[in-house]
């Protein structure tokens, strides 16, 4: 058994067979059973009961985390005119045209995220989309990378709005923090994106809508928490 191996085993054991965590004791659980040498994410997993495979129940939104990630998100902006001045006093770190388009098609991923205006997605959309789309970087309008604010996107992003969507099987994994953050931030980070989750619900939607919701850190075990009646215990 390889040594990750034994440390995920151990680290496991410290959680109780078939419990149900509050968020108070997932949050502070998180916190304790976090080893690693560096400020591991905590994320948040949440199963919903849609059907991926319709695109009217397919889940999708933006909410702005009050905490922050804990993470420095660097942002390229892809515009140009007076907006460029714009999104590099809003603090945008990589901003261009076309020319930055092209770097992007050449190779060029050192960003997190990636900011349009509409007037250049045409040629966003021709020569990135097979590129950014399969990352989850391709700006899109519903996840509020698109549009004419350019200082607004970016210092949302920069301030910790993160994006939600659920994948292939129906589950939705998202960042709220990292272990450094106190029980009580990352608390609020996770009702933040509950509150988000159940606005986006699908009218098509039925039956149970959160089947089940867990916490986990970049190398901790899953914890999974009580849900029930649209809230955390």
């Amino acid at each position: 058994m390889s040594k990750r191996g034994k440390r995920y085993l151990a680290l496991a054991a410290k959680l109780e067979k078939n419990k149900m965590y509050t968020l108070e004791e997932a949050t502070q659980l998180a916190k304790e059973i976090a080893s690693a040498k560096f400020d591991e994410t905590v994320e948040l997993h949440m199963r919903l009961g849609i059907d991926p495979r319709k695109t009217d129940q397919n889940v999708r939104g933006t909410v702005a985390l009050p905490n922050g990630t804990g993470r420095v998100v660097r942002i390229a902006v892809i515009t140009q005119g007076e907006k460029l001045a714009e999104a590099e006093s809003a603090g945008a770190d990589i901003v261009g045209g076309p020319e930055l388009i092209d770097r992007i098609a050449g190779g060029f991923m050192e960003f997190d995220a990636v900011i349009a205006t509409p007037d250049m997605m045409a040629q966003v959309g021709q020569k990135l989309a097979r590129l950014l789309g399969p990352r989850g970087l391709l700006p899109n309008p519903k996840s509020g990378t698109v549009g004419p604010d350019v200082a607004g996107m970016v210092r949302s992003l920069k301030a910790g709005r993160i994006e939600f969507r659920n994948d292939k099987t129906g589950v939705v994994h998202a960042p709220v923090g990292k272990v450094s953050f106190e029980p009580a931030q990352l608390a609020e980070n996770i009702q933040a994106l509950m509150g988000a989750l159940e606005g986006a619900k699908p009218s098509s939607a039925k039956g149970v809508y959160i089947r089940s919701v867990f916490l986990t850190t970049t190398m901790g075990p899953i914890i999974p928490m009580a849900y029930s009646s649209g809230s955390l215990s």
